[in-house]
């Protein structure tokens, strides 16, 4: 598809990406480490999903959730990383124009859906630490499996809106996309036409996509601890503690590069800057959570050890 909006004085049927790196000596060595990488997020994202499927003590809302985050990760650093790839081994990395509006269009769902994921596993834990007499009222398969549901919803609106108005910009030649996946930014430095409209978007969809989720999370954990003072035990704290540490080191390091790309005045943002914010919460987020969680989620740890087990037994 070209972008017929503008007319055939105006088409596009492809663009260049620059990569991560224009220097000839990094490739090789950038593309073995983030071939490493892509090979851990890979493993270790379907492997947390395997792992909660078979494990049936891990048939819970908590794990259900990130069953599904663990699902997104490895979606968004398929969408990205691959191609990313095959630029440290090409002179020229093209992309075409009906993929690069893919790129960016996928890239959106798994983006925003990963945004209210983990705002979704905040609640949770909010019900299972302040009601916990209710949690299997309050977090009824009918519950979670719509805010599971919900999370891709929002997430094919916001991107299917984005994409809508993408789709009407002029590119009027082969031009290069400095940056090493097709995101808004840089594309529409690259426009032949007004976007004015894409840019308020990006700035409105991005502010609500992270406050909203952030405002959840901190409401949720305002509570959470309060909750946690209450117990009398140092034992029942810990235990309490210990089943947000993780969630709350996947928020901190997802939100703070995703706010540190998009929350900046045009003007203001490095292209450069933004690559490296980029490659955290596009290939090392994805790659991180299932090794956060399985390290400091003991039932994570233990449904592993018993498939091990029988595994070597069999």
């Amino acid at each position: 598809m070209e972008n017929m909006a503008a007319g055939n004085h105006c088409t596009v049927s492809e663009f260049f990406l620059a990569g991560l790196s224009e220097k000839p000596e990094f490739q090789m060595p950038l593309f073995l480490l983030f071939t490493g990488i892509y090979v851990v997020t890979v493993a270790g994202n379907l492997g947390m999903i395997t792992l909660i499927v078979f494990s049936s003590h891990l048939h819970n809302p908590m794990y259900y959730f990130l069953s599904s985050l663990s699902f997104i990760d490895f979606c968004q650093s398929t969408v990205v990383t691959p191609k990313m790839l095959v630029g440290f081994l090409t002179e020229k990395n093209l992309i075409s124009y009906t993929g690069c509006m893919t790129q960016i269009y996928l890239f959106t769902i798994f983006g925003t859906a990963e945004c209210y994921t983990l705002a979704a596993m905040a609640y949770d834990r909010y019900v299972a630490i302040c009601n916990p007499l209710l949690y299997s009222v309050t977090m009824s398969y009918q519950v979670y499996s719509s805010l599971i549901s919900g999370v891709y919803i929002i997430g094919v609106f916001f991107a299917s809106v984005h994409i809508g108005f993408m789709t009407r910009i002029w590119f009027c030649k082969l031009d290069v996309i400095n940056h090493y996946f097709c995101d808004f930014l840089p594309l529409l430095k690259l426009a032949r036409s007004n976007t004015y409209i894409s840019e308020f978007l990006i700035l409105v969809f991005g502010t609500l996509n992270i406050f909203i989720p952030i405002l959840t999370i901190i409401a949720s954990y305002i509570s959470i601890v309060a909750s946690i003072l209450r117990i009398h035990s140092t034992e029942g704290r810990s235990k309490a503690f210990s089943t947000c540490s993780s969630h709350i080191l996947a928020v901190v390091i997802f939100f703070g590069s995703l706010a540190f790309m998009y929350l900046q005045p045009t003007s203001v943002n490095s292209t450069d800057q933004g690559k490296i914010s980029s490659v955290f919460y596009t290939i090392v987020v994805p790659m991180l959570n299932p090794i956060i969680y399985s390290l400091r989620n003991k039932d994570v740890n233990v449904a592993l050890k018993k498939i091990l087990e029988s595994k070597t037994f069999l």
